[in-house]
């Protein structure tokens, strides 16, 4: 397939006839004059050296340079491989509960850790398929389009918690609503709607949502996760949520209504424990699914071919200034612009080819597929090969870009994705570039930078719905990312707080207690103080009484011993 990769050149080629209009005008004025010396056939006869064909010649061949030149600046490729794929598969878009009822961990490792699993392996056994996905709480939004871009499913996958819906419940009806406007339009193809949640419908109008969902030719498959015994909700903390009342909220899953749901929607209850019987009974059921069968022409590398071009327009220059006007009379025997050969001439020189210059471009097809073929560290090494030889060279740094990427590293594959954006002058390519910086990034939960990348894109490339969506989802996860910080932020400043208080505290403790101790050491030294002059006091009486016994006569003793 031939294509321009800068049509918008081509206009230039208004100029050809334009030129050609004013050579023959100027052609015209020169024969006017020329009649004013006499008859032409005897002016002619003068000028013996005079060709007439050989300034028309030289007129044609800068004309030719001209044209070819703003093809190449057009840059004709052609398209180098052509494959004829044939694609069999469905459309499936799943819905998946993301309330906090889901953080229960009655299977393990938690409801929506296993729900995460069971829809990586489900991707995993794709392979011709369409997969969308949506999450709900009590509200619902489009997390990936319908696609069959099996990476981007997986990265947004583990991106899912939570906190990405604020507004908390269970709201399975507009979940099932959303996804069935997410399929494509094409018909006879097998479109299948697979809820996961716990069954805890908050807001009703699931069952006649699953109805309307049957009428258009869909069928809802209810993965019901958990146990219906019920179990706590960690909150993260060590603790569990609790209800108005202080109550422990325990989860339970409502086997009855993922039933009637399923019955509603015309598919299939699966209950999810911790074992792959859930996922087989699932892909037993996608099976049964009409699938389609659709046949497309794809070229997958396209080659530049404004080498060549330039080559013959540097010939045609060549010739056009070796070309004299006037007859050389060495050759004048030989005629060669007789009206018979002059268009024999220019075929021969318009339709001469060479090869095509090797280097860089040979390099980027070998790691192109390298890459295609799943063996990204020696794609790295081509495109590494290719950018050594031509660091100007845009296509070899956004494929390099590309390999890191797929090697997971990301700081270098970011630093060639912008490269590749200054390099780029085709602004669709560009976008393409700036998109990819935003993919990393927003895989890194670097939702700053990955923001200025999208709108980079957007700017390049306004038509970009993947693009515009990935902008409002790392807008949203931004914000987030903000409001967990800020009360990170507040629970650490009451922390210090409660921290400063509790050593003020401790002090004021502390400074009591020693005052405490200080009176007490103090009455204890007044108490001995007393004491002792109390001792004192009751020595001196004694010793009173006893002066004064040793006063009185002495009497007879009588001395009895009984």
């Amino acid at each position: 397939m031939f294509r321009f990769e800068d049509p918008i050149y081509l206009y230039l080629l208004v100029l050809i006839p334009l030129l050609a209009l004013l050579r023959f005008f100027m052609v015209h004025q020169q024969k006017k004059r020329l009649r004013r010396f006499g008859d032409p056939e005897l002016v002619r006869q003068l000028m013996p050296d005079v060709s007439r064909f050989r300034p028309l010649v030289k007129f044609c061949l800068l004309l030719a340079a001209l044209a070819l030149l703003i093809v190449t600046l057009a840059r004709p490729q052609f398209g180098t491989k052509i494959s004829h794929e044939k694609r069999t598969g469905i459309e499936t878009i799943i819905a998946m509960d993301i309330s906090n009822s889901m953080l229960a961990e009655d299977v393990t490792p938690s409801r929506l850790d296993r729900s995460k699993m069971m829809v990586e392996n489900l991707v995993d056994h794709f392979t011709n398929d369409k997969i969308g996905l949506i999450v709900f709480a009590g509200d619902a939004f489009i997390q990936l389009p319908i696609t069959s871009d099996y990476v981007s499913a997986k990265m947004f996958l583990s991106n899912i918690d939570p906190s990405m819906i604020s507004v908390q419940g269970t709201d399975i009806a507009k979940a099932i609503d959303m996804a069935s406007h997410s399929f494509t339009q094409q018909e006879g193809i097998g479109k299948a709607i697979i809820v996961i949640t716990d069954g805890e419908d908050h807001e009703g109008g699931a069952l006649e949502a699953a109805k309307n969902a049957k009428e258009k030719g869909l069928r809802v498959y209810v993965l019901g996760v958990g146990s219906p015994q019920g179990a706590p909700i960690p909150t993260g903390d060590g603790n569990y949520m609790k209800d108005q009342t202080g109550q422990t909220v325990m989860t339970g899953l409502n086997e009855e209504m993922c039933r009637q749901i399923a019955e509603a929607g015309g598919g299939a209850y699966i209950h999810v424990e911790n074992n792959s019987s859930a996922q087989d009974q699932l892909d037993a059921e996608l099976d049964k699914l009409a699938k389609k069968e659709t046949e497309s022409t794809i070229y997958s590398d396209y080659d530049e071919q404004f080498q060549a071009v330039a080559i013959i327009v540097l010939l045609l220059l060549i010739l056009e200034t070796c070309l004299l006007e006037a007859k050389n009379p060495v050759l004048k025997n030989i005629s060669l612009f007789k009206r018979k050969k002059v268009a024999t001439v220019i075929c021969l020189l318009l339709t001469a080819t060479t090869l095509m210059a090797q280097g860089d471009r040979q390099l980027v097809r070998q790691g192109n597929k390298q890459f295609r073929a799943g063996n990204n560290k020696e794609a790295e090494v081509s495109y590494r090969k290719a950018v050594e030889k031509n660091p100007r060279n845009p296509q070899a740094c956004y494929n390099l870009g590309n390999a890191l990427m797929q090697q997971q590293k990301d700081s270098a594959a970011v630093a060639q994705f912008e490269t590749a954006a200054k390099l780029e002058t085709n602004p669709i390519r560009r976008a393409q570039a700036y998109h990819n910086m935003g993919v990393v990034c927003q895989g890194k939960r670097m939702y700053g930078e990955a923001i200025e990348a999208y709108k980079e894109a957007l700017r390049n490339n306004p038509t970009d719905d993947e693009t515009r969506y990935n902008l409002t989802l790392c807008k949203r996860q931004q914000k987030q990312q903000q409001d967990q910080q800020k009360q990170q932020q507040d629970k650490n400043q009451q922390n210090k707080q409660d921290k400063q208080q509790e050593q003020q505290k401790q002090q004021q403790q502390k400074q009591q207690q020693k005052k405490q101790e200080q009176q007490q050491q103090q009455m204890s030294r007044e108490n001995a103080e007393q004491m002792l002059n109390a001792a004192m006091q009751e020595e001196k009486q004694t010793q009173q009484r006893m002066k004064k016994a040793q006063q009185q006569p002495n009497r007879r003793q009588l001395e009895k011993n009984w």
